[in-house]
């Protein structure tokens, strides 16, 4: 009778030891996903509004700097000149008329190249031929910065739009070609001979699995390229150009006008980075199953 007792007692307890464990497993593999998914909404709104504070004391932090050196011998101009001149070209109509003109050529060849450069990128990475036929001449004209070439565009095309936007064409080609070019190489071939297993053709392999994973290669690109599309624009504005802000900067610099170049530098910068910060935006939103730190 004592041994029945002892043995139900001994069962008890394996039993209790064993609901015990299971229940540590299910914890753990309940809790798992979240150490390991995304962080918590509040730490995540927290992380955002520190960035934001932090950008807030950066930038006025910046402007204090910029006015301590124009009250200090630096031949700057303060920056309530550099808004009060902005307000004069503003209700004089030139500056709309600089923003509009230089916008409308940037995005004409940002969007031109982009366009471009994602289809010859998917190419040169997924066949061999595409890569043999177009690298070299891509690695080619990497070498040449797009303004080099910007005498001969003029002479062959003219001083109208044509040149200006097709050398603002060339180079956020060149720059969003390569990174799209990397996205595709740089894909895990796991995923690609996983999907093979299952059956899948390479038309679909290319569309479920290349395409999505070289996203965010290709999104840096076209960032990359819109730092190009800029720079570009205003060495190509100072010469023949009508209307822009590198033309602007370019007139007054023949007057000593440096409050008028401060403020095409201004609305430069923040032009483009009103124009980064919607495709980091769009890479948020295309790229939200990647993970993160």
């Amino acid at each position: 009778m004592t041994d029945e007792s002892e043995r139900d007692k001994s069962e008890q307890a394996a039993a209790r030891a064993v609901a015990a464990g299971s229940t540590a497993t299910t914890a753990l593999a309940v809790a798992a996903p979240r150490s390991g998914g995304k962080p918590p909404r509040r730490s995540r709104v927290s992380k955002r509004t520190k960035l934001i504070v932090l950008n807030c004391i950066s930038v006025v932090a910046g402007i204090a700097i910029w006015w301590i050196l124009a009250l200090n011998g630096f031949q700057f101009p303060t920056p309530p000149e550099v808004v009060e001149k902005a307000i004069q070209l503003w209700n004089a109509g030139i500056l709309q008329q600089d923003i509009l003109a230089s916008l409308g050529r940037v995005l004409t060849g940002f969007l031109l190249g982009s366009a471009a450069a994602v289809p010859v990128g998917f190419l040169m990475g997924w066949y061999t031929v595409g890569r043999g036929l177009f690298e070299p001449w891509i690695q080619f004209f990497r070498t040449i910065p797009p303004l080099a070439l910007l005498p001969l565009v003029l002479v062959l095309l003219g001083i109208g739009e044509v040149p200006k936007v097709f050398v603002i064409f060339l180079a956020a080609f060149l720059a969003c070609v390569i990174s799209t070019y990397q996205g595709v190489v740089n894909v895990d071939r796991t995923l690609i001979n996983a999907a093979r297993v299952l059956g899948a053709k390479d038309g679909a392999i290319f569309v479920r699995v290349v395409v999505p994973a070289s996203t965010p290669f290709i999104l840096v690109g076209m960032r990359v390229g819109l730092g190009s599309a800029w720079a570009t624009l205003v060495a190509a504005e100072l010469l023949a150009a009508p209307a822009g802000l590198g033309y602007r900067m370019q007139q007054a610099q023949l007057y000593y006008d440096l409050a008028t170049i401060f403020v095409s530098i201004v609305v430069i910068g923040i032009l483009g980075l009103v124009m980064d910060r919607l495709l980091l935006l769009a890479e948020t939103k295309l790229t939200g199953w990647q993970e993160r730190r």
